[in-house]
């Protein structure tokens, strides 16, 4: 079986695993998108708490969701989850900021790559985690 992107063979197994792990964090992207877009009370409140003037939440929550859909997609998945780590990067220094613990972020984080290592054989040659001593 060839892994989406058709870069090498990957376990049908493996390939499964990989997109339910990479399921989760966009999932959660996905929520807290649409909490962003309909700004509920909840959201707005979420945005001052962590110092964030009106009117940035739809332009934050766009960048968001679009960072999404390129993880999504086999073809820019590599690039989503560049930017979805330099997104979450901002997560962990907003937290820091306030003085809240920052472990989720980086945990979703660790999700976006572990999930795409495991559905991508690309990422996998580039980061081989053990080599073949054959």
């Amino acid at each position: 079986m060839q892994s989406e992107t058709q870069a090498g063979p990957v376990s049908k197994r493996m390939l499964w695993t990989g997109r339910i792990i990479s399921a989760l964090p966009v999932l959660l992207f996905v929520t807290t998108g649409i909490f962003g877009l309909l700004k509920p009370a909840a959201a707005m409140q979420g945005a001052a708490h962590y110092g964030f003037p009106d009117g940035v939440l739809l332009r934050v929550t766009i960048v968001e969701i679009g960072c999404a859909i390129l993880y999504v997609i086999p073809r820019t998945a590599v690039l989503g989850a560049i930017l979805l780590t330099g997104y979450l990067g901002g997560a962990v220094v907003t937290h820091v900021r306030v003085g809240e613990p920052f472990f989720i972020p980086v945990i979703v984080g660790i999700m976006v790559w572990a999930g795409l290592y495991l559905r991508d054989a690309r990422v996998r040659e580039l980061i081989p985690l053990r080599r073949n001593t054959a």
